[in-house]
C-alpha cells in the first residue's frame, strides 16, 4: 500500500495512504489504488481522493511502512 504527502498551497499537509499513483484529470489531481502494486493507473484502478491542482504545492510519495504517528496533521 502506497502513501503521499500532499502540501497544500496554503502550507497545511495531508497523509493520504492507500494510493499508489496519481494523475491530473482537469482542474483535479486524483489519486489512485492499483491492483498488484503495478503503479499504473487503469481500468482496474481505484479513485482514493481528488484534490484541486490549483491548490497543490507538491506531492511526495512515501517509501517504507507508514505508521499511524507518522501521520501528518
Amino acid at each position: 500500500m502506497g502513501a503521499f504527502r500532499v502540501q497544500y498551497r496554503d502550507e497545511h499537509v495531508e497523509l493520504l495512504v492507500g494510493a499508489d499513483a496519481y494523475q491530473q484529470e482537469g482542474a483535479l489531481t486524483t489519486f489512485f489504488r492499483c491492483p498488484s502494486d503495478r503503479q499504473v493507473v487503469d481500468s482496474w484502478s481505484t479513485r482514493v481522493a481528488s484534490i484541486r491542482t490549483d491548490e497543490i504545492m507538491s506531492i511526495r510519495r512515501l517509501e517504507g511502512e507508514i505508521q499511524p504517528e507518522s501521520a501528518v496533521a
